[in-house]
């Protein structure tokens, strides 16, 4: 029984923004998936075509056929409860239902069905799966984003850096360019072979990249020397031009432009044993790179892109194949690295590294699955007859059921759940691992990427990591940190303003930090350092000012930053001491930017940390007086107390930090009524609130039932 002792906190810094929900990357997820996952992958596969392109069956999508005949996809309710699912090893899934049309001038007139496409996972509330009985979590898994990364390693012989850089789809071929001893640029394209760069920008002045400007139209020494004549300016080091002597004679008879001959040279260097004619190579080139189904950077590798070379006025965030424009800007980049005029990029930075949550997970295991749906249904479409045709004859759901088990079952990310202890379980949902398909191996890992990195401040906690030979390869999130839409991990801070518009109601009361004077009566309406009132405000919007300098205070906004954005400003820290009127007490700050920690004095401080907790993970968060901890005792600690065996008769700490609530909360083990209400009845196994919405509601109490891990909860 826990004893009712009066709490008293000691807390000398008032934390203004509550802790998020802490397995809402869990449930956002899944429910993003449901809601637009679903609906980006049958876009994707509608319509599917025969090989006699006489019938098509569409799903719904955003085209005008799917709007005109109103296709969708509906969940259905599960067919068992839950602690039906647990005591009959089955798995908690929601039916999903698709309406299809089979059209096309093979179908004698359009047939809409709606099928059956096979049971769906369903998420608890927890934000766990019940897979055949047995309690599972999806966890995160950090990745290298898709996008383009520049290296520059030193060369031993000559002591200049060449820059290297890789182009990385979500889905597609690679692109490594790679810059020679000698100056001149190549292409390593799909891991295979390397043709010189130029030869590759003359080709795409002959195919099409979907966009309506183009920065190469013809593909002439000319053209291509003026495009990067203003970077590849250094005399002693010309990179086009030493690229242009490796190319071989073009032989331009036959009427052949200079952009067509290089596309056969690209093709006969990619496909040696194939019949190189035009029509082969531009197939093959636009289909590698400008052909959705093969090439997919996904949202976010288009929005890396854009942001790492600044393409945001020329390709729209929507475009999700390469362009031109993306491998000219590349390799502009790529000689302004070679001649020291940039720098090149961090790859341990976790603006450069991504969270793919379970929704994003269970995605891409469906298109496989699709695909091969696909597959069956054009060799169907092949071989029924007329009289046979419909879209429920046609769809064989096996391939996505089979793929949705394989993944739920055996994917190293879908994890048999620990559940220790409540603390166990909600970490386990909260942990992000570099391991498992497309990622890392622990054999080849080296330190720098399992190091602690000054990215991961507010955002990944440096302490909770497994020991042995994960470590630093599998991580907790931190406290108030969140996944974005893009996958990036954000951190909350406090904004610090030092100005606002005229008509802002917040200017009473904040200090000025110049003189204000009247240019038309040479009226003072106020001085610096002098506090506003009501009636100076009324005379600001005479001033014809866009905004009024002050000093700096710390407002209660809140933004979150992911951590490439984060780079470009000054943090202070939570602890920052602060008047009544939320200004800077002291004239230096102890604050950090980018990796340093620096004293800068308020004007240069553009935010501040929430919480002093806002670096460390929830378990290490637990730890009263961490602080005095040694890092590696408070490593053994975090992960002893997911170790602990749950208490048959709990009592309250002596000491807490204030997270014990939050923690307990949102571990999914703490019956949470979901109205307020007036409690009726009480007894050993369930509680009756009368909701004051009206009605009654019962919520049954979980009592002595075996966890995952034997213990009893």
């Amino acid at each position: 029984m826990a004893s009712g002792l009066p709490s008293k906190s000691y807390a000398r810094i008032q934390v203004s923004l509550p802790l998020p929900d802490l397995i809402e990357v869990q449930l956002e997820s899944f429910e993003r998936l449901k809601k637009e996952g679903l609906a980006d992958l049958f876009h994707e596969l509608s319509p599917i075509e025969s090989y006699n392109k006489g019938m098509k069956l569409y799903f719904p999508s955003r085209t005008p056929e799917s709007d005109q005949w109103g296709l969708t996809y509906w969940f259905g309710e599960p067919k068992h409860s839950l602690d039906e699912c647990v005591e009959r090893d089955l798995t908690y899934a929601s039916p999903l239902y698709v309406s299809v049309l089979l059209a096309g001038t093979d179908v004698p007139e359009p047939i809409k069905q709606d099928i059956f496409l096979g049971d769906f996972p369903e998420m608890t509330e927890k934000g766990t799966f019940i897979i055949n009985g047995t309690e599972r979590v999806v966890v995160s898994q950090l990745i290298r984003s898709p996008g383009v990364y520049f290296e520059a390693p030193i060369d031993r012989s000559t002591g200049r850096p060449l820059a290297i850089a890789k182009l990385i789809p979500d889905r597609g071929a690679w692109m490594e360019f790679e810059t020679r001893k000698s100056d001149y640029l190549t292409l390593r394209f799909n891991r295979k072979r390397t043709v010189p760069i130029t030869i590759f920008l003359r080709a795409l002045a002959a195919v099409n990249d979907g966009l309506p400007d183009s920065p190469i139209k013809e593909g002439t020494d000319e053209e291509l020397l003026e495009l990067f004549g203003d970077v590849d300016n250094n005399p002693d080091r010309m990179y086009i031009a030493s690229t242009l002597y490796q190319e071989p004679e073009w032989d331009l008879s036959g009427g052949i432009t200079i952009a067509q001959a290089a596309l056969l040279e690209f093709f006969k260097r990619m496909r040696p044993g194939d019949p190189a004619t035009l029509d082969n190579a531009r197939e093959f080139l636009e289909e590698q790179l400008f052909d959705q189904r093969h090439y997919d950077l996904e949202r976010v590798g288009r929005y890396k892109l854009n942001q790492k070379l600044d393409l945001h006025s020329r390709v729209p965030i929507i475009h999700r194949m390469i362009t031109k424009w993306d491998i000219v800007r590349l390799v502009r980049r790529m000689i302004m690295i070679n001649n020291s005029t940039q720098a090149a990029d961090d790859i341990d930075h976790l603006g450069n590294r991504r969270a793919k949550t379970v929704g994003e997970l269970i995605q891409n295991k469906l298109r496989i699955g699709l695909r091969r749906m696909e597959r069956v249904i054009k060799e169907r479409m092949s071989i029924r007859d007329q009289d046979q045709l419909s879209p429920i004859t046609l769809i064989n759901i096996r391939p996505v059921v089979a793929a949705l088990r394989e993944f739920f079952g055996s994917s190293q990310l879908s994890q048999f759940m620990d559940q220790t202890n409540p603390l166990a379980e909600l970490r386990h949902k909260r942990t992000l691992s570099a391991l498992g398909p497309g990622g890392l191996r622990r054999e080849r890992a080296g330190f720098d990427v399992r190091d602690v990195h000054h990215s991961h401040y507010g955002r990944i906690c440096p302490i909770e990591t497994p020991e042995g030979p994960n470590i630093g390869l599998i991580g907790r999130l931190a406290s108030f940190s969140r996944v974005n839409e893009y996958g990036f991990i954000e951190t909350p801070y406090r904004r610090v303003r030092k100005a606002l518009a005229p008509d802002d109601p917040r200017l009473v009361g904040r200090l000025l930090s110049e003189d204000l004077t009247d240019s038309e009566t040479g009226e003072v309406v106020g001085k610096q350092e002098e506090r506003i009132t009501p009636e100076m405000v009324k005379a600001f919007a005479r001033l014809n000012k866009a905004e009024i300098l002050l000093i700096p205070f710390v407002t209660d906004e809140v933004e979150y930053l992911s951590a490439d954005v984060e780079d470009r400003f000054v943090i202070a820290q939570a602890n920052t001491p602060l008047n009544e009127h939320k200004e800077f007490l002291r004239r230096r700050i102890s604050s950090r930017y980018h990796s340093g920690f620096i004293f800068q004095s308020p004007m240069n401080i553009d935010y501040m940390d929430v919480a002093p907790h806002q670096i460390v993970g929830i378990s290490a968060a637990l730890i009263p007086f961490l602080e005095h901890d040694d890092a590696n005792r408070a490593l053994m600690g975090s992960n002893m107390q997911a170790q602990a065996v749950p208490l048959l008769k709990p009592d309250i700490p002596q000491v807490s930090t204030g997270m014990e609530y939050h923690a307990a909360m949102d571990s999914g083990q703490v019956v949470i009524a979901e109205d307020d209400g007036e409690v009726i009845s009480v007894t050993g196994d369930h509680i009756t609130l009368h909701s004051n919405n009206g009605g009654e509601r019962t919520y049954v109490l979980r009592k002595y039932q075996r966890s995952n891990q034997s213990t009893c909860i």
